[in-house]
Order: structure tokens, then C-alpha cells, then sequence
């Protein structure tokens, strides 16, 4: 078979099986809203909770971060790429969640490569819960290390897996709200059964971040966890992009060393940093912001009672609709956009066959009537 024969095949089958991926440009989109191809839509497919990626401020840091030191970084953090802005963000976040160090990374998919490559030997074990996110299962899976993966937010089950023999060290991993459930996991339980076995836990708290906590620490923070490595994102709550990994001052020197995402990526642009220190203010400030996104959450699930569909046991942003086939959540998501209401439709092998879903996601952008409105499409689609 040639490799455009294989090509062709693969996507074949994944036409076939209902599972073809295809973007759509948006001509204008914001937390709340959409326009694609001169229409508009309610947008309920953002990341961006608290509605900070237009946010005055944060635009304007950006901009007079980009007068100031250009737009690029102009080569990798061990070149020239490490600029004070980045030091000094680095330094605030460390501050902000109580480690001693925190390094940037150019999105959330690099930072929990580069962790788990640089960590990972033969003689480990990676403890992975089974819906953690693909950037952490195929850098497990990558690795050298043994990967076993333990029943969904169930400490039992990682007890059992703890139990068994390891040569080497063992890593635990997991989400603090998993990104295509909703849901939060246990990490007080997941601390203290890595704790008893020697071993580091690692969360991924791409969506908890800002959203819960005080001043948006987190997941972590609100269930008083400090994990040995956790990473945050700034693709959600903060509005903007990149990630930081958070950790103690000896594991912060060894990525510098050995994380080859850190070594060879071009660093994260200062103007962008200029935004995300601002962004962190108004994260840290964001009480009124939080609080409305919690009322939305509440509005929703109140009036989505009665539903044809499941809904799943979530109280975060993310609020996923199970349909089951591939197909019907295709069609449900079609039907909902032409109501006005832009809604994606989540699909194996994203998630495991037969819980096709539509995930919603919420923000503090979104209004009251919005809410209303999308429950209206979805009570009148169900009869």
C-alpha cells in the first residue's frame, strides 16, 4: 500500500464510521457569540469562562507589550527567548498557587508532553486515570515507562494499581475538571494514596483554573492539594494561550535540562506574557465573574431537567449532553445551529464509543435569556 493509498484509506474510514473532523472560520467570535459566514449564532462551544479574551485591558496589555518588545521572542528561553516579562510572570504565577517555581510552555499540549518525556524511564509506571486528556495518555503511551490506566475518578481503582510491583517510580495522572465530562476529580483521595506509595501525582487543571478556588486557584486549591507537578492553562479561564507548570525548584532545573519542549520550541512572545499578567489580575479579581458563571450553571441544569437526553453529573462549565451514536449527536448539534445556538458535537475516538455527545460550555459572558434560549432549542429538539 502506498502512502497515498493509506492516506485516502484512513479517511475513508473515519467518513464512514461518522467521525470526520472539518474546521469552520468564524469570521467573528467572542465568549458569547459567533458569526460564521454572515450568520450569527450563540456560541456554547468556547473555552473561555469568564469571558476575558476580549476584555479591554488584556488587549490593551498585549498591545503595549507588542510596541514594546515586538511580536515573536526571536528564538527558544535558552537562547534569547527568555525575556523579563516571562521571569516575571513565571515568578507571580509561583506565587499566586504557593510553589517555588513555575516555567512557561507554549500551550497546555507541550507542557504535559514535555513533563512526562522528561520524567518518565523504563523502570516506571505511569498511573493514568482512563479519561485523562490525550496530550497526557499519548505522552504515557510514547514514553518508556509502563502505562496503566485506573476506572474514572476512582480511587479504589488506583489503590489496586498502586498495590501491584514497580521497579522504578510511579507517576500518577489525572485532571482536576475533566475536559470532556465535566466533572471534577477526587484529588484529596488521589494525593493521599500517591502519598502512601512514594509516588508523584500530577494534575492537569486546564479547566479549573480561574474558574474555581479563591482568586480562581483552582482545583487544586480548593480541595487542598498541592500536587508535585501541576499544570495550568491559559487557553480557558485566562482567555489567551500557553500553559505553565508549576512544581519545586529541582524539578523546575531538571526540565530546563531535559525537556526538550522548553529546549527547542520558540519561547512564548512577551507581548503575549505582557497580556497574561494582566489577565492574571483580572483572574485574581474576578470574584463578580465567577460568580456569574456559577449562576448560569445553575440556570442551565435547573431548566434542563426533563430532557430526553443524559446529563451528565457535572457542576463546572462543561456541561456534556450524552447522545450515544455518532451520527444522531452529529445531527442533534446540526439541528441545534440552525436554531441559532453553535454547539459542537463531541465524537469517538475523543471520547469512548457510544457516549457521542454534544458539549456545552458555559461563561460569565453569557445572559441570562442566552441560557434560555439554548433550553428552549434543546426542550423543543427533544419532543
Amino acid at each position: 500500500m502506498s502512502w497515498s493509498q493509506r492516506v485516502q484509506q484512513a479517511l475513508e474510514q473515519r467518513r464512514q464510521n461518522g467521525q470526520y473532523r472539518q474546521r469552520t472560520p468564524c469570521q467573528q467570535a467572542d465568549a458569547r457569540s459567533l458569526n460564521i459566514a454572515g450568520t450569527d449564532y450563540l456560541n456554547f462551544s468556547a473555552n473561555d469562562y469568564l469571558g476575558l479574551s476580549h476584555h479591554p485591558r488584556i488587549v490593551n496589555a498585549w498591545q503595549q507589550g507588542a510596541a514594546r518588545y515586538g511580536v515573536g521572542a526571536g528564538g527558544s528561553a535558552h537562547i534569547t527567548g527568555f525575556r523579563t516579562p516571562q521571569a516575571d510572570l513565571e515568578q507571580q504565577l509561583a506565587d499566586w498557587l504557593g510553589y517555588p517555581r513555575a516555567l512557561l510552555f507554549i500551550s497546555g499540549f507541550a507542557a504535559n508532553q514535555a513533563a512526562i518525556a522528561a520524567l518518565a524511564g523504563k523502570d516506571d509506571r505511569i498511573l493514568a486515570d482512563k479519561l485523562s486528556h490525550a496530550s497526557l495518555l499519548e505522552a504515557a503511551s510514547h514514553s518508556p515507562a509502563t502505562l496503566r490506566r485506573f476506572a474514572h475518578n476512582q480511587p479504589q481503582a488506583l489503590a489496586a494499581r498502586l498495590a501491584g510491583p514497580c521497579s522504578g517510580e510511579t507517576l500518577v495522572v489525572t485532571e482536576g475538571v475533566f475536559s470532556m465530562d465535566g466533572d471534577a476529580a477526587p484529588l484529596t483521595a488521589l494525593h493521599q494514596l500517591a502519598q502512601q506509595h512514594n509516588a508523584w501525582l500530577l494534575v492537569d487543571d486546564a479547566h479549573g483554573i480561574g474558574v474555581c478556588g479563591e482568586q480562581g486557584r483552582g482545583s487544586c486549591w480548593q480541595q487542598a492539594v498541592k500536587p508535585d507537578l501541576q499544570i495550568i492553562t491559559f487557553g480557558k479561564a485566562f482567555g489567551v494561550s500557553g500553559a505553565a507548570l508549576l512544581c519545586d525548584d529541582d524539578t523546575a532545573e531538571f526540565m530546563l535540562q531535559f525537556a526538550r519542549h522548553l529546549i527547542y520550541s520558540t519561547a512564548m512572545p512577551p507581548a503575549q506574557v505582557c497580556a497574561l499578567q494582566e489577565a492574571l489580575r483580572c483572574v485574581q479579581q474576578g470574584d463578580e465573574l465567577r460568580q456569574r458563571l456559577r449562576q448560569n450553571i445553575a440556570r442551565f441544569r435547573a431548566g434542563a431537567d426533563g430532557l430526553r437526553w443524559q446529563m451528565m453529573n457535572a457542576d463546572s462549565a462543561i456541561q456534556p449532553l450524552l447522545v450515544g451514536e455518532e451520527g444522531a449527536a452529529v445531527e442533534l448539534a446540526a439541528r441545534l445551529r440552525q436554531q441559532g445556538c453553535w454547539v459542537s458535537a463531541i465524537r469517538p475516538p475523543t471520547v469512548p464509543p457510544g457516549t457521542a455527545r454534544l458539549r456545552i460550555t458555559l461563561s460569565a459572558a453569557h445572559l441570562p435569556d442566552d441560557i434560555d434560549r439554548l433550553l428552549e432549542v434543546l426542550h423543543a429538539t427533544g419532543d
